[in-house]
């Protein structure tokens, strides 16, 4: 059998200085579960989601979490990291492998807009194989919201998703039914790991390449270790989950073009009706002098914020 033994670890962090936090934490899980193979956490776990905090390709932080896999002997996806690279920002997650070597970056393609200005988009869709277990993609939080991102993964021969996410805000249970979407209409495991405490609000999320959840955490630290057969995701796309579609191989097989997606510059005009990607205004009562700051007539609404 080919199995992927993984801890997802939900810290109770705060919004920023949380590295001793998570060295910790993975120590434990290490000593607590000696057949973990991996352990995954949330984006930007470690320092928060301050641009300030960005650091080079190889710098301090990485070299501590490299040093911190050969000590324990696991393979680690720290979350995410603000990765400076050419005076360019990205939110980067590095894959670190037992002997310490970053055998792959994964930069979120999607930043969440128009919240996370300054940030650069990704252009790849990195995966990397586990010697005698499987095939493994990474995405970030985000990312998940574009069926796309995720199903290149997974035609490049993802088994299993990991997605560290930050999410503080309302739509955490649509996330949770996005995940399980994603994992069905991909016949993969997918694993979306959440911040808990100061930086959100937890729910982290583990479903199976038929749709069927296997666990759901609570709002709080929470660490999950759990086993997860490949074998069972390879079954799948050959048979069908339960002998019912072969997604896959439909996806392979089918002679449908997707013209949109193969090329921005028809995409971007075909939907230049929506206006541009801009942060909301405050709105007010019919008159919308609310935007100046009077004659506003509606109740507040309920902000969010990430």
């Amino acid at each position: 059998m080919s199995v992927l033994s993984i801890a997802a670890i939900q810290v109770d962090a705060a919004t920023e200085g949380n590295l001793d936090l998570v060295e910790q934490e993975i120590r434990s899980v290490a000593k607590r579960f000696p057949w973990v193979v991996m352990v995954a956490l949330g984006e930007l776990v470690i320092h928060g989601a301050s641009l300030a905090r960005a650091e080079p390709a190889g710098g301090e932080t990485e070299q501590r979490l490299q040093a911190l896999a050969r000590e324990t002997g696991l393979w680690i996806i720290p979350g995410s990291l603000y990765e400076r690279r050419d005076d360019v920002v990205f939110n980067t997650t590095p894959v670190i492998n037992p002997d310490g070597e970053i055998v792959g970056r994964f930069d979120k393609l999607f930043p969440f807009l128009p919240y996370e200005q300054g940030v650069a988009s990704g252009v790849d869709y990195p995966v990397f194989d586990i010697p005698g277990i499987g095939t493994i993609g990474v995405a970030i939080c985000f990312d998940m919201w574009f069926p796309e991102a995720i199903r290149t993964l997974c035609a490049k021969g993802a088994e299993v998703i990991i997605l560290p996410t930050m999410t503080n805000t309302v739509d955490r249970d649509v996330e949770l039914s996005i995940a399980r979407a994603n994992a069905a209409i991909n016949q993969c495991y997918f694993v979306d790991i959440n911040v808990a405490g100061a930086q959100g609000n937890g729910r982290s999320i583990v479903y199976g390449p038929g749709g069927e959840l296997l666990h759901e955490a609570g709002a709080g630290r929470e660490v999950m270790a759990f086993e997860l057969d490949l074998e069972h995701v390879r079954r799948c796309r050959d048979r069908g989950w339960n002998g019912l579609g072969q997604i896959l191989k439909s996806y392979r097989d089918a002679p449908v073009r997707y013209p949109l997606h193969a090329d921005p510059a028809a995409r971007q005009a075909s939907m230049k009706h929506l206006g541009p990607l801009a942060m909301p205004q405050r709105q007010g009562g019919a008159t919308g002098a609310a935007n100046e700051g009077e004659g506003r007539t509606s109740k507040p609404r309920l902000s969010i914020i990430e």
